[in-house]
């Protein structure tokens, strides 16, 4: 158990602005991490080895990216507990993102809304930050690394930019994530048509297995997509990803739906809504995806996990390994012991 406990440390983090919180916080823990004072937040790993697309994953829990954009504190966030963790969304150039203010906190439905727009120090600076981490991975912890396109780049040349962002993180990753589902950069999520994710999927598997066989070495890549998918939709992007012979899938980003928080403070602004209210259509999701994938195509479930019984519906509606991030900001550290220990129960 963490030496501080994260109900005294929320009131004052959500006393704040909610984006001047988060990066206060990420540059507290990039301080001090792998130092005495992350004795404050670390805790046991709980031990749960599984192997999933090829990866000895230490246990089933992983953060999702987003939550540390820069790849600066994978070691400090490893210490709460996690089996894995992924960083970025990271973009070959460095790019502000949206105007603030781009993050809102909707307490009476744990949730949150962003419309962040992929703001990061671009692939260079994201590569020394990844570099520079090394407890997590010593300790066997497994590292994702994000890719998205710059906001710039129009979506007809957005192979463009995943293959550079592919060529850069591969020699660093443990797995890589294709990130083609953030609703915050405009036209990404056509990219989860037919046509359109075929035709980026294809250059980009041929490179990675060009790198693997020049490097000696597998790295998976996953694909991450969008929750907001009609059950036709889903058949297709399973049969898309089988075809084009990615490793796994990501499910599922956050959601431009309001449904659920209708009425709440902030529930009209622009960007995609993650926490509590993603649950059921992360998991509804996750359902066809296995129903279309079959057994053993590796999926990673996301949204909505607040407690370890929520962590434990992902893998009965389908999924392998499970990803957190809201519930974090909400629980704390202690959400990362609990749900990785009830993925233990099968």
């Amino acid at each position: 158990m963490a030496l501080f406990p994260y109900s005294v440390a929320r009131p004052f983090l959500f006393s704040q602005d909610a984006e001047d919180s988060h990066d206060a916080l990420l540059c507290q823990l990039a301080r001090f991490q792998n130092t005495p004072l992350q004795g404050l937040w670390a805790q046991n790993r709980v031990n749960d080895p599984v192997t999933v697309a090829g990866l000895n994953f230490p246990n089933r829990l992983g953060l999702a990216a987003g939550l540390d954009k820069n790849g600066r504190c994978i070691d400090a966030l490893g210490a709460m507990g996690f089996g894995f963790i992924e960083v970025g969304t990271v973009t070959p150039k460095a790019q502000a993102g949206n105007p603030k203010p781009r993050l809102f906190r909707l307490p009476r439905a744990n949730a949150l809304i962003n419309r962040f727009g992929f703001n990061n120090d671009g692939l260079d600076a994201f590569l020394t930050n990844v570099q520079r981490a090394h407890s997590f991975r010593a300790g066997g912890g497994i590292v994702g690394l994000n890719i998205g396109k710059n906001a710039s780049t129009p979506i007809e040349n957005a192979v463009d930019d995943y293959l550079i962002g592919l060529e850069g993180v591969f020699p660093h990753a443990d797995y890589i994530t294709v990130n083609i589902s953030s609703p915050n950069t405009k036209n990404l999520r056509a990219l989860q048509s037919d046509a359109a994710l075929g035709a980026l999927l294809a250059p980009l598997t041929e490179r990675k297995a060009q790198l693997e066989q020049a490097q000696g070495r597998k790295v998976p890549m996953f694909v991450k997509i969008a929750p907001d998918l009609e059950v036709e939709q889903i058949g297709v992007i399973a049969a898309t990803l089988k075809q084009s012979g990615v490793d796994g899938v990501i499910a599922t980003n956050t959601t431009i739906s309001r449904a659920a928080v209708q009425g709440l403070e902030h529930a009209e602004e622009t960007g995609g809504l993650s926490g509590a209210p993603v649950l059921t259509p992360s998991n509804r999701i996750i359902v066809g995806l296995r129903e279309a994938l079959g057994a053993g195509f590796p999926i990673i479930g996301v949204g909505g996990v607040m407690s370890g019984d929520d962590a434990r519906s992902k893998l009965l509606a389908g999924a392998d390994l499970v990803q957190i991030y809201t519930g974090l900001v909400y629980q704390g550290p202690a959400l990362v012991r609990d749900a990785a220990l009830a993925l233990t129960v099968r």
